[in-house]
């Protein structure tokens, strides 16, 4: 019986929407730049090519995965999860 509440408890979120972000590197730069940035300019990342993007949902860091493209789009390939601790 318990394991049906708990099944129920948790249909009651399946359908939230939650922020899904894919972060493909980040860099450091002076503000001198940032205000001098035009269409055309390009901004080098402190991430190789060959390195996986992280996968992040609200903010929290769950996956690591490779980027690919699905017909005009791009997406993430899911290679690897992160364990959560249980805090």
């Amino acid at each position: 019986m318990e394991n049906t509440l708990e099944s129920e408890n948790l249909d009651v979120v399946l359908d939230v929407k939650v922020n899904v972000t894919v972060r493909l590197g980040s860099c450091e730069l002076p503000m001198r730049e940032i205000i001098n940035l035009s269409p055309g300019s390009v901004i080098q990342l402190q991430q190789e090519a060959k390195d996986p993007v992280g996968l992040f949902v609200n903010g929290k860091l769950i996956a690591y995965g490779e980027v690919v493209v699905v017909e005009d789009n791009f997406g993430i390939k899911i290679t690897e999860l992160i364990g959560g601790s249980s805090s």
